[in-house]
């Protein structure tokens, strides 16, 4: 496919105009950031892994009915995606105590919550994507309460599913983050899924060693940022078993 017109540019994915109306190409960068950006590297191949991964796991959801804005993956590190219009928060699903939640709350990192806790930020670089309620999104239209209602009612669903199929792969969903929005329909709009899903959006830890193999390993300098998404992605099947699991690996084997 040709280079087309950029429509937007994020921290790790570019969006291009799609082949036809409606549509979208979604470019996955090396880029990795942390700190709203004030932290930055690139990992050679960390597009390609969360491209696959990411596909992988939209089509299983799409399996069980959750619509997603995912069509199909173009090559190593592209998407067709459908345009949709992004409602401005990033909802982000806990099950097990990390990250901000910890040092808000003061509860102890690793600690299982009592229930699978579902929170709101508001989609804005500038103030820090500030944590909020219900009751600002209903405030200040940024979705209403039928769409709110949806977006908990997927949410939940979406976690369900993941919770089972990284269990399955001795990974341990400690949370994640998922943005969604509204796809034009002839009666009006459908919220759907979009973004991403990968160890850029979710923690994951191995359920033995509670081994960080997520983004967090960049955040907090620990190293083996690459190994750690390659160990997912061989885990969950988008590599060979029978293959040393290097980001060269799953270059060469992809068949888009």
């Amino acid at each position: 496919m040709g280079r087309r017109n950029k429509i937007y540019e994020g921290k790790a994915k570019i969006l291009y105009e799609g082949p036809r109306a409606g549509t979208l190409v979604q470019y996955f960068k090396d880029d990795a950031t942390a700190s709203n950006a004030q932290k930055k590297a690139t990992l050679d191949g960390k597009g390609v892994l969360n491209n696959r991964i990411s596909e992988l796991i939209m089509v299983r959801l799409g399996e069980i009915g959750i619509p997603t804005h995912f069509i199909r993956r173009l090559n190593m590190r592209e998407q067709l995606v459908r345009q949709v219009r992004i409602i401005p928060l990033e909802v982000i699903c806990r099950n097990v105590a990390a990250g901000t939640m910890s040092r808000r709350l003061g509860i102890k990192e690793g600690e299982k919550l009592p229930r699978p806790i579902v929170e709101f930020c508001l989609k804005r670089d500038g103030l820090d994507d500030p944590l909020i309620a219900e009751e600002h999104i209903h405030a200040f239209g940024w979705a209403s309460q039928a769409e709110v209602d949806e977006i908990i009612g997927m949410t939940l669903r979406i976690n369900d599913y993941l919770q089972g199929l990284f269990t399955g792969v001795g990974i341990r969903l400690v949370d994640f983050k998922i943005e969604f929005g509204r796809l034009p329909v002839d009666d009006g709009h459908q919220v759907v899924l979009a973004d991403e899903i990968s160890p850029d959006s979710c923690r994951l830890w191995d359920r033995e060693t509670d081994r960080k193999l997520d983004k967090d390993r960049f955040r907090q300098d620990l190293g083996d940022v690459a190994e750690a998404y390659t160990e997912v992605a061989r885990r969950l099947g988008v590599l060979k078993e029978n293959k040393h699991p290097n980001l060269a690996v799953i270059a060469n084997n992809d068949e888009g």
